[in-house]
């Protein structure tokens, strides 16, 4: 690959991250339509990478294309939501089992000690250092699976879960939800595969009955100010995303 053709894949990839961001924080709100010109511009960039990106998203479910109208913005759905949360119960359960099986004791003993650490961990105002704690445990519990597709499977889940579930994250569920991911790694580490799955199970099922509340107060935030989007922006800006 030349060295133009390689600087022109890290600016569609750098493009695809932002607009990625952007989607993920309802930056542009559910439902609108993205004005490719102003965004553009806003980027400081072609076209052409932009509908790249924009493109990539359609695929992977941020973003929905009606015909001769352009990109929209996915809408809010508790519907969508619920079968996103249960469909990663489905992965989590089976990357359970799999790590069960496939994890040294050393990756288990590692997942624990960070578990521990995160408990201590300085929270901010938003939620956000919460939900990346939350979401890197999972991830770690998926590398232990030692399946990249699994891994990469949770990965997509969460990011297009992650608006409602930093929602979620700010009812103070912390020592909660820390507590829970303790005892699914103590069950990992006897190989208890039955009771780490149940755990798991009941850990991502427990929030399914109240996504309709979840999604009225994400409605909520986001018509009256969006603090996730505003912060994402101002850490991508200062250059520390």
């Amino acid at each position: 690959m030349t060295s133009l053709n390689v600087r022109s894949s890290r600016s569609s990839d750098r493009v695809y991250e932002r607009v990625k961001s952007m989607a993920i924080t309802f930056h542009v709100r559910p439902g609108e339509r993205i004005n490719e010109v102003e965004l553009a511009r806003q980027l400081n960039v072609s076209r052409t990478p932009l509908r790249e990106a924009l493109n990539r998203l359609v695929t992977e479910g941020f973003l929905v294309t009606r015909l001769n109208k352009g990109f929209f913005v996915r809408r809010l759905d508790a519907k969508e939501v619920f079968s996103l949360y249960e469909f990663r119960c489905v992965i989590e359960a089976a990357t359970i089992s799999f790590a069960c099986e496939r994890a040294s004791d050393e990756e288990l003993r590692e997942i624990e000690e960070f578990v521990i650490a995160s408990k201590d961990a300085k929270d901010d105002l938003l939620a956000t250092n919460l939900l990346r704690l939350d979401e890197e445990f999972h991830e770690r519990l998926a590398r232990a699976a030692h399946n990249n597709e699994l891994l990469h499977t949770l990965r997509g889940i969460n990011a297009r879960i992650h608006f409602v579930r930093w929602i979620d994250m700010q009812s103070g569920r912390r020592r909660h939800t820390q507590n829970e991911h303790l005892k699914i790694v103590q069950a990992l580490k006897k190989r208890d595969t039955a009771r780490a799955v149940r755990l798991v199970r009941e850990h991502i099922s427990l929030r399914l009955d109240q996504i309709g509340d979840v999604i009225r107060a994400g409605f909520a935030e986001i018509y009256t100010g969006n603090s996730l989007a505003t912060h994402r922006e101002e850490k991508i800006q200062s250059g520390s995303v």
